[in-house]
């Protein structure tokens, strides 16, 4: 009896190691098959906009982020699954990928091999951060992909802070129709050939973009120059 107690005990022992083993195994597999993605919209990005720096693409599965910034810091574009599980095309990934390739880029200008750029991008992240999505939509267009999925993601991603005088951060409005402006008058074939037209988190940007839009127009019609202030 005690034998047959014992071999039940290592039957029990050895099919629990096996299913832990596959599942380390199936999590391996998922994380390599993801930072592949990343790579492949990464280098695309990099390489159709002829961006000749060292930059490099990591998937970060776990909860705590990585201490600063790595896209200044390490120049190294970081991707978190707190951001990827937002993602639903390959333009979104583009999109996130493309903001963090902006700042990582940034970071090699300028003196001091580019340390007085990344202060810059650390004394003021306002202002970079409006830089960082309007070239994401160069950087994307360059490469393929269609701007609009900047929109959907950071709408989807980004809540709206009730101001942002004392913020490190633009209000997500604010942001969101800066990108809009830009595509507006250096893109429009996307906005005329709408292939987010019907997505939901497009329509959303619409329904609550409407003053921000009549703003635009206005500055349209009356060929103004000055700076709109979105919010």
């Amino acid at each position: 009896m005690k034998k047959i107690l014992i071999l039940v005990l290592m039957l029990i022992i050895s099919s629990i190691s096996c299913y832990a083993k596959e599942n380390v195994d199936v999590d391996i597999e998922k994380n390599i098959s993801i930072q592949a993605r990343i790579n492949e919209v990464g280098f695309r990005i990099l390489n159709a906009n002829k961006l000749d720096r060292h930059i490099t693409f990591l998937y970060h599965n776990e909860d705590v982020l990585i201490k600063g910034d790595p896209s200044v810091v390490k120049r190294q574009v970081v991707i978190y699954d707190k951001d990827l599980q937002f993602v639903e095309t390959d333009d979104e990934l583009a999109a996130l990928i493309s903001r963090e390739t902006s700042k990582a880029v940034k970071s090699f200008d300028g003196a001091l091999g580019g340390f007085v750029s990344s202060l810059h991008i650390k004394m003021a992240p306002k202002k970079y951060e409006i830089v960082a999505d309007k070239r994401a939509v160069e950087y994307m267009v360059r490469a393929g992909y269609n701007p609009l999925g900047l929109i959907t993601f950071i709408n989807k991603t980004c809540p709206q802070a009730r101001q942002d005088v004392i913020s490190r951060k633009n209000l997500t409005s604010k942001r969101l129709m800066h990108i809009y402006e830009k595509i507006y008058y250096n893109y429009p074939y996307f906005l005329v050939n709408n292939t987010y037209k019907d997505n939901a988190y497009y329509q959303n940007f619409l329904l609550n973009s409407i003053e921000n839009r009549r703003l635009l127009e206005h500055k349209i019609k009356t060929r103004s120059t000055g700076k709109i202030h979105y919010e």
